[in-house]
């Protein structure tokens, strides 16, 4: 008898996941069990290009409709699993049928967080950029001359503040810590976005939290931490994520900032695999999450190897982009407890090299891909050039690969 895989998640590593059983020769039944009433789609352009009105819906979709009839996967939209019996081998979904599986892989991605509703987080007019509902409801809001306040100071949030200054709205986005992209990013790239942004009119507060959000039904303003108020006819918030591992929690498998899985991407159940943002990996001995469409994909595709029994290991090699305006973030790397950064100008261009005791682990290269791609080259070959040498404007970086 055929072999039945289900996969729980319609998104990228969702998608990535079935189409390389395909392509590995997997011949047994796939159900995909999407949430959506949609195929599986990209969801970064949903705070880009889709929200500013130059892509249409089904330009996000990652595959044809077409390609998961012809390709014999049975998409089962508009569905939710509700619960995973490991022990049985089947999960329970919303239309209160049951779906046998031989191998399960939960690539269920991760959910937003939300402003409490005892400040405001319910009113109306207040939203996430998550899902295409969400980029749905907001669109009607992108009008010149409203006033949005943002919520939150992560690459979210400054996508979106980008896309409504482009729109000719008013904006401003309140950040709680000390500067913008504390989390992400050192301080020398807090500086570079910042500055951006106030060329192209956001106004920035930083240092300061949001007391809470008022309104009589719809959200009208705000009240700050330090009792600025603030008008608002919508407010975006973009104060991060959290793994969706709410099914894997009660399946009993073990949850560790995310679903726990190893180096094949198993979780602690032999039957069951992870990937993408709900999962946690293991890098240089840390057990992170990698938030990202190349981990969503490359993790997905080695998921889908191994659940065909192939052996494969998962290597994380971590790269994320964001666009704002004209300008092209690409990052290589992750800056995990880096103690020194060095950069490197050029007329248009502009790259920060991050180290760790004199090891280089993360580029951010802003509209510099060539150095953004010679960096990525050199953190996977584990290759630090001198950092003098690097930040030299007369180096020639491609021959940093051959040292």
């Amino acid at each position: 008898m055929a072999e039945h895989f289900v996969i729980i998640g319609a998104g990228q590593a969702g998608s990535s996941l079935v189409a390389k059983l395909r392509a590995e020769g997997f011949q047994g039944d796939i159900t995909m069990v999407g949430a959506e009433a949609v195929p599986p789609y990209q969801r970064p352009p949903l705070s880009k290009a889709y929200l500013l009105g130059e892509m249409e819906e089904e330009r996000l979709y990652l595959r044809p409709v077409s390609f998961y009839a012809d390709n014999n996967i049975h998409l089962r939209l508009d569905t939710r699993a509700v619960a995973v019996d490991a022990a049985g081998k089947t999960v329970e979904l919303s239309d209160g049928s049951n779906l046998p599986y031989d191998k399960l892989a939960l690539t269920t991605g991760s959910h937003p967080r939300t402003l409490p509703t005892a400040i405001g987080g319910a009113l109306d007019n207040v939203f996430t950029v998550r899902d295409l509902r969400d980029a749905d409801a907001m669109a009607p809001h992108m009008v010149q001359g409203k006033h949005v306040l943002i919520i939150g100071g992560g690459y979210i949030g400054l996508e979106a503040a980008a896309v409504a200054a482009k729109r000719g709205l008013d904006v401003t986005l309140v950040e709680m810590a000390d500067r913008i992209l504390q989390r992400v990013a050192a301080p020398e790239t807090s500086d570079y976005f910042r500055a951006l942004h106030a060329d192209h009119g956001v106004k920035i507060i930083e240092g300061v939290g949001l007391d809470h959000l008022t309104g009589d039904g719809a959200v009208s303003g705000a009240i700050l931490a330090d009792g600025t108020e603030l008008p608002a006819d919508f407010v975006i918030v973009g104060v991060g994520i959290t793994p969706a591992d709410a099914l894997a929690s009660g399946a009993g498998l073990t949850i560790d900032n995310g679903i726990a899985t190893d180096e094949a991407t198993q979780t602690s159940d032999p039957h069951i695999f992870a990937a993408g943002d709900c999962a946690s990996c293991l890098f240089e001995d840390q057990r992170i999450r990698i938030e990202s469409v190349g981990n969503a994909i490359d993790m997905a595709e080695v998921a889908a190897q191994n659940m065909m029994g192939k052996g494969v290991t998962y290597a994380p090699k971590p790269w994320f982009w964001s666009d704002q305006y004209d300008c092209k973030l690409q990052i290589a790397g992750l800056n995990l407890g880096y103690d020194s950064v060095y950069v490197r100008e050029a007329e248009a261009a502009r790259s920060h090299w991050y180290y760790r005791e004199e090891r280089l682990i993360a580029v951010d290269a802003m509209n510099d891909p060539r150095n953004y791609m010679i960096g990525k080259r050199l953190i996977e070959a584990g290759k630090s050039p001198d950092p003098a040498v690097l930040s030299d404007p007369a180096t020639d970086m491609k021959a940093l690969l051959k040292l």
